[in-house]
């Protein structure tokens, strides 16, 4: 547990301790939680918690977070640094496009973000969002194309707006959508269909001239 719990969470404001937590849970990365004040052991790398709270943390990588914000920022940053990243190698996101859209983003193969639930202009402005907050030296987004029409929808709209340097693949999604369980087919949720087409190698699609 020593080695693989590296960051810590130390607030009492349970307003800010709930996003926070809710977010690390979701990507399945472990945590350590602190109160103000205590010792933070040595294996911790970084301490999120608040402005209020930040001169009681003795620790020399110490984050801080407004709990009016989406945490998915704070929680990117503090994967950054215990991955030892200031840059990525390669920033991938998978959008599983629908009636509403899953959006994954792995870098370097670690999942930094998943969402679900999402209009074609949210989705849109996360995938943006996460490539300008994420520097890497490549970046490809990668569609599913279970749904040609919107697929083709989305990807048109990200096109006007990517930079030039920012690839996009249409990917097959086939055995994207559903898990064997013990025998049964079980429907994944669209944020996992999304993990999946990100790891899928798909056709290059290029942009209009």
């Amino acid at each position: 547990m020593k080695m693989r719990t590296q960051i810590a969470v130390a607030t009492v404001s349970g307003r800010a301790y709930f996003k926070i937590v809710n977010k690390l849970k979701d990507m399945d990365i472990t945590f350590l939680s602190l109160i103000p004040g205590e010792p933070v052991p040595p294996w911790i790398k970084v301490v999120i918690t608040t402005e209020s709270e930040k001169k009681l943390i003795s620790h020399p990588r110490v984050l801080v977070y407004n709990a009016e914000l989406d945490p998915s920022s704070i929680v990117g940053e503090a994967l950054r640094i215990i991955m030892s990243k200031e840059i990525y190698e390669n920033l991938v996101v998978g959008v599983d496009p629908g009636r509403t859209f899953g959006v994954a983003v792995l870098a370097d193969g670690k999942i930094i973000r998943r969402e679900e639930g999402l209009g074609v202009e949210k989705a849109i402005d996360l995938i943006l969002d996460e490539i300008k907050k994420n520097p890497s030296k490549n970046q490809i987004v990668k569609i599913g194309r279970g749904l040609p029409e919107t697929a083709e929808e989305i990807a048109r709209g990200l096109e006007a707006v990517l930079p030039e340097n920012t690839l996009m693949e249409m990917v097959d999604e086939n055995g994207t959508s559903t898990l064997k369980d013990r025998g049964f087919k079980r429907k994944l949720s669209d944020a996992d269909s999304a993990i999946r087409i990100a790891s899928k190698k798909g056709e290059p699609r290029l942009r209009s001239v």
